[in-house]
C-alpha cells in the first residue's frame, strides 16, 4: 500500500517547468532573487538536461533578428508574426520579446553554443529569421546556465506538478509527486511561473501501434501549462488555434532546412507543385493570402487539397534539390564534393534534433540525394510557441501600451495571467507566436523578473492549511488508494469493472477528438453537431475521471497527464465552436462556416472556467495594432 509522505517547501517564487521558458526564467529570477533577498525554486517533471520540446537537440534557432547588424526591425518581426496568424496576435507581447531576443541568443554563443558563422564572421541564415547551429547538446548547456545561476539545491527534478494552489483569488503554490518517491510536495509561493509547456496526444496521433509515443512536439508535453492556468480561473486565448506542423512522413523530421536552406519544393504524387497549382486558392484568404510570407496554415491548405483530391502522398523533392545545388559547382570534382557535403548536411539535421527521422530512412532504404522521401500533416498539437497560438491570457509591459490598448492589454505586471500571482512563459502564454525556443527561454527572462517584482511588491507569505493540503493529497494519490482497492477483483490488472487505467482512458479521449473534433481521420474538419457531441462524450470521459487508477507513481503521473489534457480538450472544443468561421484553414476546418469573417470574428475568443462550478466563459477580446 502507498504510503505518502507530505513535504513543504517556502519559496518565493516557484518556476514550474523545466524545458527553455523555465531555464530562461531561472536564468533571470536568480539575478534579481539575489539583489531582492528572495527565493527561487524549480520543479521539473523530467531531468532539465534533456526536458521540454528542445530535449533531443536543435539544428536552427528559429528566432533571431539581427537588429543590431541592421538586417531587421523589431517591427518587421511583429508584422511577419501578425501575417502568418491570419491577423490574430499580440503585437504587445511579440514586440517585447523581440526586442530582447537577440540578447538571448549572444548568451547562448557566449554559454558554448556552436553557431554557424560565414567567412565573414556573420551568423549563416536558414531563412530570413533563422540562424544554423549544431544543436544536438543545445538543451544540456541551456539546463547548465540554469543550474549554475539557481543552484541545483533549488531544483526539484522528476516531480510532477499537478495543481495549483489557489488562495482567495490569487494563486499562492502548487502541489505534485515525486515519480520515483511515495513523496506529495506542497510548494507555498507568492508567485507562481507557470512553463510547463504545451499538449501533445490530445489526438489520436499518426504513429499508433508500435509506433505509439512518436510524435513531432515532445509526447511528454501533456498540457500541464493549460490545466494549472484554467484550473487557477485564469482566462485563456487562442484554444481554438491548434498547429498541424507539415514534416517527413512517420519519422516526424523537420522541414525547415529543406525548403529554407536547400530550397526544395514540395509535390504531390504527379510531381505537381501544389503551392503553384492552387495559387489562385489564396485570393480567397485576403489578406493574409495574398502576403508574404504565405501564413503556415494556408501553405498546409494547398497541401490539405491535393490529399482531399486523392492526389496523395505528399513528397519533399530533396534529390532534385540537392543535384541543383550540386550542379552550380565550376567543375565534376567540385560537384561530387559539394553533392557529399549535402549529404552530410542533409543527415545532420536529423541526427541534431531527429534522431528518429535518420532512423526512418535508414530502415525504408531512402537516400535523400537520390529519391523524394514523404510529407504529410501531423495530429494537432497545442503549443504556444511555434505557429499556434494557444495559452494564457497576460499582461503587456506597460511601456508598449497606448491608450487604446491599455484596459485591454495591461493590468500591473508582465506576463501575469488574470490570476494575481499566476503567471505564464513559453507555451503557457498565449497570442504571441513564432517564439520558437530562442524567445520562449526571453520569455521566461521577462516573466520571471517581473514575478520577482510582484515578489517584492507582495511580502506576505502564503498561508495554505493543513486541511487544504490534505485534501489536495488525498485527490493527488486517489488513483492509487483506487487501484488497491480493488485490484483483487480481476486477475488482469488492466481489465476491471471498477476503474480506467491511464493508457485506455488516452484511447477514449484521442479517439473522441479525432473524430469530433478534427483529427487525421476527419481530415481536419469539424462542424457545430459535432462539436456538441464531442461535448457530450467529453463530459462523460471526465466523469470516469474520477476512476483513474494507478498501480505505481509511473502510472499515476499518466493519470494527472491525462486529467491535464481532458481540460485542454474542453477548452479547444467550446473555442473551436465559438468562434463561427475557419480562421485558420490547414488547422482546422468549420464545414458548417467555411471562410474568414473578419467583419465579426476578426478578434481574440478568450474563455475561463469556474473550477467550483464547472461553468465556461466565452469571451471575445478585441485586437489591437501598435506596429504599422
Amino acid at each position: 500500500m502507498a504510503n505518502f509522505q507530505t513535504k513543504i517547501v517556502e519559496t518565493d517564487v516557484l518556476i514550474v517547468g523545466g524545458g527553455m521558458a523555465a531555464t530562461g526564467a531561472a536564468v533571470e529570477a536568480a539575478y534579481w532573487a539575489k539583489k531582492n533577498g528572495l527565493k527561487v525554486t524549480l520543479v521539473d517533471k523530467a531531468a532539465m538536461d534533456r526536458s521540454g520540446a528542445v530535449a533531443m537537440g536543435l539544428s536552427a534557432l528559429n528566432q533571431y533578428l539581427g537588429v543590431g547588424a541592421g538586417d531587421n526591425t523589431v517591427e518587421d518581426y511583429v508584422r511577419y508574426v501578425r501575417q502568418d496568424l491570419m491577423g490574430i496576435t499580440r503585437e504587445d507581447l511579440v514586440f517585447d520579446i523581440a526586442r530582447h531576443v537577440d540578447g538571448t541568443v549572444h548568451l547562448f554563443e557566449k554559454w558554448g553554443l556552436p553557431i554557424w558563422k560565414d567567412e565573414a564572421g556573420k551568423y549563416v541564415h536558414e531563412g530570413r529569421w533563422q540562424v544554423m547551429i549544431n544543436g544536438e547538446s543545445y538543451k544540456v548547456l541551456v539546463a547548465e546556465a540554469a543550474k549554475n545561476a539557481l543552484g541545483t539545491e533549488n531544483i526539484y527534478e522528476r516531480v510532477f506538478i499537478t495543481e495549483p494552489i489557489v488562495e482567495n483569488g490569487k494563486c499562492v503554490g502548487a502541489v505534485g509527486f515525486s515519480t520515483r518517491d511515495e513523496v506529495f510536495y506542497v510548494f507555498k509561493a507568492k508567485a507562481v511561473l507557470v512553463a510547463a509547456g504545451g499538449a501533445v496526444s490530445v489526438f489520436r496521433p499518426r504513429s499508433v501501434g508500435e509506433g505509439l509515443g512518436r510524435s513531432w512536439y515532445p509526447p511528454f508535453n501533456s498540457g500541464s501549462s493549460a490545466y494549472m492556468t484554467i484550473k487557477a480561473g485564469a482566462e485563456m486565448t487562442c484554444q481554438e488555434v491548434r498547429f498541424i506542423p507539415v514534416r517527413f512522413k512517420d519519422g516526424y523530421g523537420p522541414v525547415g532546412a529543406w525548403f529554407l536552406l536547400f530550397k526544395a519544393a514540395a509535390t504531390n504524387a504527379f510531381g505537381e507543385n501544389y503551392m503553384a497549382t492552387h495559387a489562385d486558392e489564396l485570393k480567397k484568404y485576403a489578406p493574409y493570402g495574398l502576403g508574404k510570407p504565405i501564413p503556415a496554415c494556408l501553405r498546409n491548405h494547398l497541401g490539405m487539397m491535393d490529399i482531399f483530391a486523392g492526389k496523395g502522398p505528399l513528397y519533399m523533392q530533396t534529390a532534385e534539390a540537392i543535384q541543383k545545388i550540386a550542379a552550380n559547382a565550376p567543375d565534376e570534382k567540385s560537384a561530387k564534393k559539394k553533392l557529399k557535403e549535402l549529404e552530410s548536411e542533409a543527415w545532420e539535421d536529423f541526427l541534431d534534433m531527429t534522431i528518429s527521422q535518420a532512423i526512418l530512412w535508414a530502415a525504408q532504404n531512402i537516400e535523400p540525394e537520390k529519391v523524394p522521401s514523404e510529407i504529410a500533416p501531423c495530429e494537432p498539437y497545442f503549443i504556444g510557441s511555434h505557429s499556434g497560438a494557444s495559452g494564457a491570457w497576460v499582461s503587456g509591459q506597460e511601456d508598449l501600451q497606448t491608450e487604446a490598448t491599455k484596459k485591454d492589454y495591461f493590468w500591473g505586471y508582465a506576463y501575469m495571467t488574470t490570476v494575481p500571482g499566476m503567471f505564464a512563459a513559453g507555451d503557457a502564454s498565449g497570442a504571441s507566436s513564432h517564439k520558437f525556443s530562442t524567445g520562449s527561454f526571453t520569455e521566461g527572462r521577462l516573466a520571471a523578473k517581473a514575478a520577482c517584482k510582484y515578489c517584492v511588491d507582495n511580502k506576505a507569505a502564503p498561508v495554505v492549511t493543513d486541511a487544504v493540503i490534505e485534501d489536495f493529497k488525498k485527490r493527488t494519490t486517489a488513483p492509487m488508494a483506487l487501484f488497491e482497492q480493488h485490484q483483487a477483483y480481476s486477475n488482469d490488472p488492466n481489465i476491471n469493472p471498477n476503474f480506467i487505467k491511464p493508457r485506455d482512458y488516452m484511447f477514449r479521449l484521442q479517439k473522441l477528438m479525432d473524430e469530433y473534433a478534427g483529427g487525421v481521420s476527419s481530415q481536419f474538419t469539424t462542424n457545430e453537431k459535432l462539436l456538441d457531441r464531442g461535448l457530450h462524450l467529453l463530459g462523460m470521459l471526465k466523469e470516469d475521471a474520477a476512476k483513474l487508477a494507478a498501480g505505481d507513481l509511473n502510472e499515476l503521473m499518466r493519470c494527472w497527464e491525462n486529467i491535464h489534457r481532458t481540460w485542454q480538450a474542453e477548452s479547444h472544443i467550446r473555442t473551436l465552436q465559438f468562434r463561427q468561421e475557419t480562421r485558420w484553414p490547414g488547422y482546422y476546418y468549420r464545414a458548417d462556416k467555411p471562410g474568414l469573417d473578419d467583419a465579426n470574428w476578426k478578434c481574440f475568443v478568450n474563455c475561463k472556467c469556474d473550477a467550483k462550478t464547472g461553468e465556461w466563459t466565452m469571451i471575445k477580446r478585441p485586437i489591437h495594432r501598435i506596429v504599422e
